[in-house]
């Protein structure tokens, strides 16, 4: 199999990860496992390794715009906010991705979440459709706090539904997630001291990957991660795990995570409907 058909890139930011399904049953409380086989790299060519992440990158965004119309995953994510690493959350999603026929907006793009764990937030649900409802979300929250307060509709990016994340729905997504790391695939290009290495036969739970990683060994950048692994699904040939590290604060101490992505029990295009995002559905608790 090909370079570009096994890898369809998300890293060259929700969000969103296969203890769960996608009728949203709870998934394992463990945090996702994942091993590198470093003694199988992939054999370098003439090619620039950062210029091959960037093709398979921009071939991967053409394919799911061109072929990917939808789908339901379990997303985990876990982020530094404000010098903190978060507590992974759990959430079910389910996305629309956008599409444009002949310069017309076709399809606008859907999210749908609803929260798993932690407890402190389960059952929280978020509901967001471009160019719907104002520009608003449409959430209510879980845990003890969703017994009494209402539903409400607030700006993605205000104050409210920013606390605790660093990206707002709107750009929560694979698609998405594939352009920023294009844009920033492009920015590490700019600086020989990134590397860029190809690894085959990773896991992330029981799905087989292919991973990209970039290693910045000295802050030269205004990329800010120390290393960044995108790890791409073999079979899915889309990318289903970004994590992002920072330096070590003194030598031989573990990295701290800045941001990690986990998009598990994929499934696409499985014919999602303006009723999955309708915060009035009868299957929701709006």
């Amino acid at each position: 199999m090909d370079m570009k058909r096994r890898s369809f890139v998300m890293t060259l930011g929700a969000a969103a990860a296969g203890a769960a399904t996608a009728s949203a049953q709870q998934p394992a409380s463990r945090e996702p496992v994942f091993r590198v086989s470093r003694a199988n790299s992939i054999p370098q060519d003439r090619v620039h390794p950062l210029d091959r992440a960037l093709q398979i990158a921009r071939d991967g965004l053409n394919n799911i715009r061109s072929n990917v119309r939808d789908y339901s995953a379990v997303v985990v994510k876990r982020e530094t906010i404000n010098g903190t690493l978060t507590e992974p959350e759990f959430m079910f999603v389910k996305i629309r991705n956008r599409k444009v026929v002949d310069g017309r907006l076709r399809t606008p793009f859907g999210v749908y979440l609803m929260y798993l764990k932690p407890s402190s937030v389960k059952g929280r649900e978020v509901v967001y459709v471009e160019g719907k409802n104002e520009g608003k979300l449409i959430a209510h929250e879980g845990g003890m706090k969703g017994r009494f307060l209402p539903t409400v509709s607030l700006s993605p990016t205000g104050a409210l539904a920013m606390r605790g994340q660093r990206y707002p729905v709107t750009e929560i997504g694979v698609e998405n997630l594939i352009v920023k790391l294009i844009e920033r695939g492009e920015t590490a290009r700019q600086y020989p001291q990134i590397t860029c290495e190809f690894r085959k036969n990773a896991k992330l739970k029981d799905r087989a990957c292919t991973v990209i990683q970039l290693t910045q060994p000295e802050p030269v950048s205004e990329l800010e991660f120390n290393q960044a692994q995108i790890f791409i699904d073999d079979e899915l040939n889309i990318p289903i795990r970004y994590v992002a590290y920072d330096w070590p604060k003194q030598p031989g101490a573990r990295p701290g995570v800045i941001e990690e992505y986990n998009y598990l029990d994929v499934k696409l295009n499985i014919g999602l409907s303006d009723s999955d995002f309708d915060h009035n559905n009868s299957a929701y608790n709006f």
